[in-house]
């Protein structure tokens, strides 16, 4: 990872890192050949580096992590979820807008 502040969201750590997280977590569900994930790499640690002590911001490579991508019914990436005691409070599929990925965490946030 680029940024010490990204954590690396597996499917044998999924649960116990976003699921049973005490603060919000936002997921990026990426791969390596996908041009948009690259694209959107650089808010992620933005966010990550924004938020550390707040909420948590990490990845989960799909290519390597099949059985939590299927879990959330990713189509396409990169997808972007946020987690709230372990639900879905927030969903963005595409290219997202930092603007509107703070306002989704600090919503979560409270």
């Amino acid at each position: 990872m680029a940024n010490e502040h990204v954590k690396e969201f597996t499917n044998d750590n999924f649960d116990s890192e976003v699921v049973g997280a005490d603060t919000p977590v936002l997921v990026d569900f990426w791969a390596e050949w996908c041009v948009p994930c690259g694209s959107l790499a650089p808010t992620i640690d933005e966010l990550a580096t924004e938020f550390d002590g707040k909420a948590k911001v990490g990845k989960v490579d799909i290519d390597a992590n099949q059985d939590v991508a299927m879990k959330f019914g990713i189509s396409a990436i990169p997808t972007i979820i946020i987690f709230k005691g372990g639900e879905v409070v927030g969903k963005f599929v595409g290219l997202s807008r930092k603007d509107d990925l703070t306002n989704a965490l600090n919503e979560a946030i409270g």
